[in-house]
């Protein structure tokens, strides 16, 4: 059995974490660390977890009694905890902010995006997950990058769900504001551009057009729906078969001839893609759940792929489709 530590336990991505590892086969959890909620039963905050856990938070970090160690904690504290704790140098830690999802020589976290990086990720020991809106945007985007197919800027608009905010209310994910609501926020300017910008160069190390990406607050709870538009004259029957051959040894991401929608992905782990073509424009549909694909799942995907399992054990989830 893998061991498991998780740290920062409240939030809603732990929670989805939380609910996935006690359902998976493999996987142990030892301790989930909470210092404002220590001692209270998961259950008092993860009340969609009655009946299937004991478990309580603790302030404690037997980091000495796991196996793996994952992050759910906000953007620069994942950084100050290892800058402040000893961590086994064994010990595999999996990062759900976005401390170090940008390669640099001063850290050695592998971008753990399984359908660019799976042969990296199988022998790493510290892995960055992806950040949710990058997820759904890079998986419309590989195979042309892997073709040299990015010459031009890139037009993307993408709706996330209320989820996505965090589980700290605010102003614009107040049910009041966010009910029959939508609004723009961080257009141009999101901070998920870089990591999707390194992943496209990866692949086509020309790359170096502009993304305008156009985020949007939508009145649902969870998902992500992505439009994107790309200029080229190559015929749809192509890049059709570019993308499914792109994805053919991937069991979460799959090409759809039909139009897609959200329900067909939330709760689950997979993304859809759909593709169009409009004179020379391309039009690439994905649609993933930000909480699993985009965060949880995809995180307990990569500790499958680290610890030698086969991919989707603990991940063959329903969708809820109505």
């Amino acid at each position: 059995m893998i061991k498991v530590g998780i740290i920062g336990g409240a939030g809603y991505t732990a929670g989805e974490l939380i609910r996935l590892l006690l359902n998976h086969p493999e996987a142990e959890i030892v301790f989930i660390n909470s210092s404002s909620n220590a001692g209270n039963k998961i259950t008092d905050v993860h009340e969609g977890l009655y009946g299937e856990t004991d478990l309580v938070f603790t302030d404690e970090l037997p980091l000495d009694e796991i196996d793996v160690l994952f992050f759910c904690t906000a953007h620069g504290d994942t950084k100050k905890f290892l800058e402040s704790h000893n961590v086994p140098e064994e010990l595999r830690i999996i990062d759900l902010s976005m401390d170090y999802r940008i390669a640099s020589p001063e850290h050695d976290f592998i971008y753990g995006l399984p359908e660019l990086n799976r042969r990296a990720t199988c022998k790493a020991k510290h892995v960055a997950n992806p950040g949710c809106f990058a997820t759904c945007i890079q998986l419309g985007l590989l195979p042309l990058a892997k073709h040299l197919m990015l010459s031009d800027d890139i037009m993307v608009n993408a709706i996330t769900g209320s989820t996505g905010a965090g589980v700290k209310p605010g102003a614009t994910s107040h049910f009041s504001w966010r009910n029959n609501n939508m609004s723009v926020y961080k257009a141009f300017e999101h901070q998920h551009v870089p990591e999707i910008k390194q992943s496209l160069k990866q692949l086509q190390n020309s790359f170096d057009a502009d993304i305008d990406f156009i985020p949007y607050r939508g009145d649902f709870p969870r998902g992500i729906f992505t439009t994107i538009v790309v200029k080229t004259k190559v015929a749809l029957e192509e890049i059709v078969r570019m993308y499914e051959e792109y994805y053919a040894k991937d069991s979460f991401t799959h090409i759809v001839e039909k139009n897609i929608d959200l329900k067909q992905v939330v709760n689950t782990n997979k993304c859809l893609i759909h593709l169009e073509k409009h004179g020379d424009k391309l039009l690439i549909i994905s649609c993933i759940d930000n909480l699993l694909k985009g965060a949880s799942g995809q995180a307990v995907h990569n500790m499958n792929l680290m610890f030698n399992l086969e991919e989707t054990v603990g991940l063959r989830l329903k969708p809820s489709a109505f």
